[in-house]
């Protein structure tokens, strides 16, 4: 468990990455989120799935972390929703890409701090009416491109939580970690 986890506990129960995000993983990630190559999905399935088996175990849906339909529109793929798909089709856990929805288009959550990060996403997903009565009681695996400080997935798992779901994690294709000055 990570030193803010122990702090404060988050709403989802763990979280797991393939790789740190780092200057070589950030080529990775941005050429899938921004430049549109999924090329690289069918190792980053297998990657995504081996690194969260933990999550996985037991889990009933994959849930992507949707975009707002404008962010769509504009990048015309959800990176999150082809991560999930490949980590499906790598785990054989069922994706279901209708039981979240983004409320509200939030700023880029770049160069904002933890706080900030965290206030721009609260209240941004909603669990969709009709999906309602399939989350009370099931296990969800959030998926998404990176980590950074956990608000985005914190925002997901409080929404299905509210709607009755037992238990939520996550897994990511890449991970910040601060580094840490052992002198400090």
């Amino acid at each position: 468990m990570c030193g803010a986890c122990a702090a404060r506990a988050p709403v989802y129960s763990r979280a797991r990455s393939a790789f740190v995000y780092d200057a070589q993983s950030r080529t990775l990630v941005l050429s899938l989120k921004h430049g549109g190559r999924t090329d690289a999905l069918a190792a980053f399935g297998p990657w995504m799935a081996r690194a969260g088996a933990e999550c996985l175990a037991g889990a009933d849906v994959l849930l992507p972390v949707p975009l707002h339909p404008r962010r769509l529109r504009q990048r015309r793929f959800n990176q999150s929703f082809l991560l999930a798909r490949a980590v499906s089709r790598a785990s054989g856990v069922p994706l279901d890409a209708h039981v979240l929805r983004r409320m509200r288009a939030t700023p880029s959550q770049g160069g904002l701090s933890a706080k900030g990060r965290a206030r721009n996403v609260a209240g941004a997903f909603a669990v969709r009416e009709a999906a309602k009565a399939g989350v009370k009681g099931r296990r969800f695996v959030l998926v998404d491109d990176v980590f950074t400080t956990g608000a985005t997935l914190e925002a997901c798992a409080r929404a299905l939580k509210r709607a009755g779901a037992e238990d939520v994690s996550a897994i990511t294709l890449s991970r910040v970690v601060k580094p840490v000055d052992p002198l400090k």
